[in-house]
């Protein structure tokens, strides 16, 4: 067991309870320290008294998790004590005067997965969870918290596995099976696990969109009401309004949920020829933001803004102030920005171009770095796939051993310290 760690494991701040967690070989011998009664603890039982701080007293509880049946692994004690700032700090100054030592960001949770209570795609899946600005990337990390990622790349670095056991045969025991090996089989495997690989990869593409937002970009001329569209999407007033040319200089932003998805609205300037120094910067901004954007809003009251040739992605012509005037051309959507006719409509456009049909209870690729390790693990069956007729079992091996070490990244099985560390640098301290 290792050295004792302690944290606050409730959010800063004034509330009902704060809980210290400690996890370690003497959090025992802590809590018999700062609890009283003393006694011997059961596991997974509360007990009520008094908690020592430094230099007061609480009435709170106490609860138990013996090793290996905690979150850690570890001996673990919990303090439930009332929810004031000081009360929680004075609390987990006493325990680390009385051996433990402050937990850094993560360690809890770093160490569970050292001890092998969770992988390291599950506490990737936990840390989403906890930073979840949307429904649909909550109902993402839970999937991966609950192991559904995890169990998919094990059951294929298993039949990877299998495939290198027996070129481990053929090429230690050739003389053992006078047919060989079945290549031809072996290649149609190899063929079907990067075809389920690929699937993986292709979910990026939603699991991308679910994790950062959608980026809804609102583009137009100058007075065609861009702005007060943005405050109507948004329900309340976020972009400035004026009558007057060029008021947006720089791009504005604001956040919806629609459908548990995040789309991510920015407003930006109005683009005419002729426009100030200042302007001209918000304008060259705004069209880096159209080239980048997931939807485009093209908002206009009659003239259309010149949009790229080919914009990287969906385009939503919308008619503006269609409370004063009538749509003159054709455009996807006709609204009002003022009386909000159409803007609920206008809503569910951008859910269907942002994803459709999309089903968001299945498990999507969110993470980069599971991309990244997917895509070295596709590459290296493709090479095995390419190369199984015209290089030795040993050489194959090499491409084959590469893919199931790269899926060993996403579990944490193969993860090298830096990966780990980097992980568990994003959670905060007490978890």
């Amino acid at each position: 067991m290792q050295e004792s760690i302690a944290a606050i494991a409730t959010a800063a701040g004034t509330g009902g309870v704060a809980i210290i967690r400690i996890s370690g070989e003497n959090c025992l011998e802590i809590a018999n320290n700062i609890f009283t009664p003393n006694k011997h603890f059961e596991p997974n039982y509360m007990y009520a008294g008094n908690i020592e701080g430094d230099g007061f007293t609480d009435y709170g509880f106490l609860v138990y998790f013996k090793a290996p049946k905690s979150f850690t692994g570890e001996d673990v004690i919990e303090l439930h004590c009332h929810g004031g700032v000081q009360i929680a700090r004075g609390i987990l100054k006493k325990c680390i005067s009385l051996g433990a030592r402050l937990a850094e960001r993560g360690e809890f949770t770093k160490r569970a997965f050292l001890n092998g209570k969770l992988t390291l795609a599950s506490a990737e899946g936990m840390a989403d969870m906890i930073n979840a600005e949307s429904l649909a990337l909550l109902r993402a990390g839970s999937m991966m918290y609950g192991e559904k990622l995890s169990t998919e790349v094990k059951r294929l670095q298993n039949s990877l596995k299998d495939i290198l056991a027996e070129a481990a045969v053929e090429i230690d025991y050739p003389e053992e099976d006078e047919s060989g090996l079945d290549l031809k089989r072996i290649a149609a495997e190899i063929a079907g696990l990067k075809v389920e690989i690929d699937g993986l990869l292709q979910s990026y593409n939603c699991g991308k969109k679910i994790k950062e937002g959608v980026t809804v970009a609102l583009c137009g001329k100058p007075n065609t009401g861009k702005s007060s569209l943005l405050n109507a999407l948004l329900g309340y007033d976020k972009a400035i309004v004026s009558a007057e040319e060029g008021t947006t200089r720089d791009a504005v932003e604001g956040v919806i949920e629609i459908n548990g998805v995040k789309y991510n609205l920015v407003d930006t300037a109005g683009i005419r020829e002729r426009a100030g120094c200042v302007e001209s910067i918000g304008i060259e901004r705004a069209r880096q933001i159209i080239n980048s954007a997931d939807i485009i809003l093209s908002v206009s009251e009659g003239e259309e803004v010149e949009l790229p040739d080919q914009p990287s992605g969906a385009v939503i012509k919308v008619f503006n102030k269609s409370d004063i005037k009538k749509p003159i051309g054709k455009y996807d959507i006709a609204v009002s920005a003022k009386t909000g006719e159409g803007v609920d409509k206008l809503k569910n456009l951008i859910a269907e171009k942002g994803f459709g049909d999309t089903a968001l209870d299945k498990a999507y690729i969110v993470e980069e770095r599971h991309y990244s390790a997917l895509l070295r693990a596709a590459e290296a069956l493709k090479s095995a796939t390419e190369n199984l007729e015209v290089l030795t079992l040993d050489i194959i091996s090499v491409d084959l051993k590469d893919a199931w070490d790269a899926l060993g990244e996403i579990t944490g099985e193969t993860a090298n310290e830096e990966i780990i560390s980097t992980v568990f640098a994003k959670f905060c301290v007490g978890k």
